[in-house]
């Protein structure tokens, strides 16, 4: 456990006493945040941002996340990797807020290094905070089991992508959760509290199918390799902050309106998905948090359940569906399509306070000719103030919509602001013009290239 625990040297001490200022930031890390229900294209936007990082982080979510990055023709799909891992310049870092599946972690790695040369040395370039909690296997079949209960019991479920997230997040709020710190300790102290941990769920879920023994073994043949990996994430992220000048990415997972505050409750992740997420998922105070990038898609999806007010259960959603491949890259699910919601990215920006807006695949509106932007809301009528919190409220809503003329031409190839048809100029302006946040990029296809950089 030595390695984890890199403490300062009494030179380093010196060093960081003669040139800290708690008034003056050394660093600011600059932090990138969905800005509706998840799969806006952050990938993209951060793998952008990541060529020139030094360092990138994932502060909170596990691998219910999915985010799809394309490089030199090549698509990976990261779920617990940093999107920024295939800068090879750049330290990816797993932050204490994150919830580790140590299987599916490797067999990540493994199956994006099968399809190009992006992933090689990984490792090399991987940090994980001794503080963040593991995911088991116990915890993924908890999960289908609550949600088959969810669904006799109640007649609907949450949606969860059965990762383990929530019970794991569970482990971690009722005090019996484990940590990486743990596993990469004495062994035999993490066996023993393994197996109370799994004994509990037994107790709690007697028909859970458990096999604890095999899932020791996988666990201890995976420590070597890990331990490597692991550090102090207080410290690395501290001398990061205060030592010489770096580019500091934080990749936020899932979305503002699936915070587990702010979202649309009960029909949430379990982590703070919103920017007070990075503070407390790395051990960042807030004084160092800079720019924060919202990502915005053109129109609006949703996987799984749950209110979704501009919600086109027609041949508008399908087309936006096909022409934007709307499968979950985690759960393989269909996507709800709407029209883009205002209200709902006006609501997260309140939260998140976001200096500019990334507005992605606004390609996928290219044959329409007529596009819809929800600007009200209003409940039996009348006009509602802000977001509502019931969703009870939300499911009753009805949305009063701003209708655009479409440019029915291809945007794709477009790589200035200027190359796009006056119509899809004028939809972005009006954008602007709601939410009084720039929009900064523009994204027009899948690849790096395509992401049209207006300032």
């Amino acid at each position: 456990m030595a390695g984890a625990l890199q403490a300062y040297t009494q030179a380093e001490n010196a060093a960081f006493a003669a040139t800290y200022d708690p008034q003056e930031p050394r660093n600011k890390v600059t932090v990138v945040l969905g800005a509706q229900w998840g799969d806006e294209g952050k990938g993209k936007v951060v793998d952008l941002l990541a060529m020139d990082a030094d360092i990138v982080c994932r502060c909170q979510g596990g691998n219910n996340a999915g985010h799809t990055v394309v490089v030199d023709s090549v698509e990976y799909d990261f779920h617990l990797l940093p999107s920024g891992v295939l800068n090879k310049k750049a330290v990816s870092f797993i932050g204490n807020g994150v919830v580790i599946h140590l299987p599916g972690l490797f067999d990540e790695a493994e199956k994006n290094l099968q399809k190009g040369k992006g992933l090689q040395g990984w490792e090399e370039r991987l940090k994980i905070s001794d503080r963040a909690h593991i995911v088991f296997n116990f915890h993924q079949a908890v999960d289908g089991i609550q949600e088959q209960q969810r669904q006799q019991q109640e007649g609907k479920n949450l949606g969860t992508t059965k990762k383990g997230i929530g019970p794991a997040y569970s482990s971690k709020a009722a005090r019996n959760g484990l940590r990486v710190c743990d596993l990469v300790s004495d062994f035999k102290v993490f066996e023993e509290k393994f197996r109370m941990l799994a004994d509990h769920f037994l107790t709690m879920y007697p028909k859970l199918n458990v096999d604890i023994d095999g899932e020791l073994k996988q666990l201890k043949d995976y420590t070597e390799r890990l331990r490597p990996l692991v550090t102090d994430g207080v410290y690395f992220m501290h001398k990061a902050l205060n030592g010489p000048s770096k580019k500091i990415l934080v990749e936020g997972a899932n979305a503002a309106l699936l915070d587990i505050d702010f979202g649309t409750y009960p029909f949430v992740t379990s982590s703070n998905c919103t920017v007070g997420g990075v503070c407390t998922g790395l051990g960042v105070p807030p004084s160092y948090v800079g720019r924060v990038y919202g990502v915005v898609k053109a129109y609006t999806t949703r996987v799984g359940v749950g209110a979704f007010p501009t919600e086109q259960d027609n041949e508008t959603g399908d087309l936006l569906q096909s022409r934007g491949r709307e499968i979950g890259v985690t759960t393989g699910r269909r996507r709800r399509c709407g029209w883009l919601d205002l209200i709902l990215v006006r609501y997260a920006h309140m939260v998140n306070g976001f200096s500019a807006i990334a507005l992605t695949k606004l390609d996928i509106l290219d044959t329409l000719p007529e596009i819809k932007v929800g600007v009200a809301y209003k409940v039996d009528g009348k006009p509602l103030p802000s977001f509502p919190a019931n969703m009870d409220v939300l499911t009753r809503v009805s949305v009063d919509y701003q209708t655009f003329p479409g440019w029915c031409c291809s945007t794709e190839d477009a790589r200035s602001f200027k190359d796009l048809p006056s119509q899809a100029q004028n939809y972005i302006q009006f954008i602007e013009d709601f939410l009084q946040v720039p929009v900064k990029w523009v994204g027009v296809g899948k690849s790096r290239e395509s992401m049209i950089k207006r300032f």
